[in-house]
């Protein structure tokens, strides 16, 4: 075992703060990885601070961080997906039991044992739960960890393996592509990733915005057209005429305005998590035989194809680079929207502290 340096928070109110955390050294199977980006998920703001305490509720310290990118400094004996030197990334998730029905079909996202990058069980017992991505180096089972395409910018990278899988799955599975109307609601995090997805697919993208002045971007982005949702003329011009509606809204909304934009056998998938349950039109569905489905990352094969995909494409997120000292900072950013799209910590600021 070794001590890496972190950022960790010790309560639900506390600041986070710089601090040491046990490793475990490299097993026959594992991965020792040098962090050299972490993008901020929102995720990481709620499991800091205890918010979801009726699901998951946080063991402190709590290391957040599930979206790294790094350099291969080490691997075990047995290794043979990745050697010394090799850029990699590491996601929401750092094992699973491997034997389940879900893993068995590739979706460790839906292991019923699935151990997250932080806050689960430490399955090796370093530690009481596992410590993420806010860190200068972590050691990963090498099956969950991925390559990197060597053209990408690694800041921009980073949050791909969160924000960029989450949209990705869902657009893959829904058949996204030419002669396809795709909806993005929301122009966050998460729905600029969607909005890059799906203009790449070769839909065509139209992006739901609460605010006018998001238009210029949602263009910039890839989108074809730009609805103002408040709006109810724009809105119903596109009535009945959606393919897909991919969902990136955690606050509070109007799920059945975007059940109607629906054409027959339209889907529309959530991948925002508002806080309350949202209200459902049944009519909203029988009428043209829709659904509403959910989703949530992807499983490592696909977590992988992802990634190759955004290097055949040059594909990453917008990202606003910080050193990890200004965390504190980023997390009330997050909370106001004032993020364009994504923040990336550069781990190297770590050696400073």
């Amino acid at each position: 075992m070794y001590h890496a340096k972190a950022y960790s928070t010790i309560s639900a109110t506390s600041p986070l703060a710089s601090t040491t955390i046990p490793r475990r050294d490299p097993t026959d199977h594992d991965v020792q990885i040098e962090i050299l980006f972490c993008g901020i998920c929102h995720s990481d703001l709620h499991t800091a601070r205890n918010e979801w305490s009726s699901v998951m509720a946080t063991v402190y310290p709590c290391v957040p961080g599930h979206e790294i990118v790094g350099r291969v400094t080490r691997v075990g004996s047995a290794v043979t997906r990745h050697k010394a030197g090799d850029l990699v990334g590491v996601g929401c998730l750092v094992d699973s039991d491997h034997d389940c029905p879900n893993c068995r079909v590739d979706l460790e996202q839906l292991c019923p044992s699935a151990t997250f990058t932080y806050n689960s069980p430490d399955r090796h017992e370093t530690a009481p739960v596992t410590y993420g991505g806010y860190s200068d180096s972590v050691v990963v089972d090498e099956r969950f960890v991925l390559k990197v395409p060597s053209n990408l910018d690694l800041a921009g990278t980073a949050p791909l393996l969160c924000a960029g899988i989450t949209t990705y799955s869902p657009l893959r599975r829904a058949g996204v592509g030419p002669g396809k109307k795709v909806g993005i609601v929301g122009l966050g995090g998460l729905g600029h990733m969607g909005v890059k997805f799906a203009r790449a697919f070769g839909a065509h993208v139209v992006v739901f915005t609460t605010s006018p002045k998001k238009r210029e971007d949602a263009l910039r982005l890839g989108a074809h057209e730009v609805v103002v949702s408040s709006n109810a003329d724009e809105m119903q011009q596109h009535a009945g005429s959606f393919d897909f509606i991919l969902d990136c809204v955690s606050a509070d909304h109007d799920i059945n305005a975007y059940l109607n934009l629906l054409t027959h056998d339209g889907n529309l998938t959530l991948v925002g998590a508002p806080e309350k349950p949202l209200a459902i039109s049944a009519f909203a569905l029988l009428f043209g035989r829709r659904s509403l489905s959910g989703s949530i990352i992807g499983g490592i094969a696909e977590t992988q194809e992802m990634l190759d995909f955004c290097g055949q494409h040059a594909i990453t997120s917008d990202v606003e680079v910080i050193p990890i000292q200004q965390i504190n900072e980023a997390y009330e950013r997050i909370l106001k929207s004032d993020v364009k799209y994504r923040f990336s910590i550069d781990m190297a600021s770590l050696k400073t502290d």
